[in-house]
């Protein structure tokens, strides 16, 4: 019976570290997306500011990246949503 309730107390106290763990994880991935694309924006305007005949190219390249970026994101806020609901 004692076991039993010790059991049921460190299930419990898993599954709160578990949905804690998660929700740290999707700040950090929301934390690490924004400052990626922060920076990929940044130096895309100082590359446009340097050779502004290749603002065109470089605004395609600064896109794709930030899509990229903004790719492996929804994958780790999934994933993280994933543990939590996984109990």
């Amino acid at each position: 019976m004692l076991l039993d309730l010790l059991f049921m107390l460190l299930m419990d106290l898993g599954s709160g570290l578990a949905v804690a763990g998660a929700a740290i994880g999707a700040g950090l991935v929301a934390l690490g997306t924004g400052m990626g694309i922060g920076r990929i924006g940044g130096q895309a305007m100082e590359a446009i500011g340097r050779q502004p005949e290749a603002s065109g190219k470089i605004q395609g390249a600064m896109i794709v990246a930030a899509a990229l970026i903004e790719g492996v994101a929804l994958f780790g806020v999934v994933i993280c949503l994933l543990i939590s609901f996984i109990r």
